[in-house]
């Protein structure tokens, strides 16, 4: 059982370890500085024994995975957002929101733009 466990544990920080490389591609700071903070932060921890100890720390890297995960979300979204929004765009469709807002409050009223209706 404790042999099982063991093989389990180890796939399972190979493959952390494998997201992670695979990840730091696209770290801004730069793919190699994050492959050497990684490869640091593994060695650090070689020779930990205790099975509990390693699903913590596999826990940790599962949530940096989606901490990252997050990060590259969000620069690809101010990206394109940069790329397509205009200023006065992004006001024009807030008060379109506000007109759609009235409208359905007070549903009797004229709305001022005839694109709102």
């Amino acid at each position: 059982l404790l042999q099982m466990s063991s093989n389990h544990l180890r796939q399972r920080v190979v493959d952390l370890y494998k997201t992670l490389h695979y990840m730091g591609r696209e770290y801004p700071v730069g793919a190699k500085w994050f492959h050497d903070r990684l490869k640091r932060a593994f060695l650090k921890n070689i020779g930990e024994n205790d099975p509990q100890k390693i699903s913590k720390m596999c826990d940790h890297g599962d949530f940096v995975v989606k901490e990252l995960e997050a990060m590259y979300s969000l620069r690809k979204y101010r990206a394109m957002k940069q790329r397509y929004y205009d200023e006065q765009d992004e006001e024009e469709a807030l008060e379109r929101l506000r007109q759609f807002k009235k409208l359905a409050t007070n549903p009797n009223e004229e709305p001022k733009d005839k694109n709102v209706a």
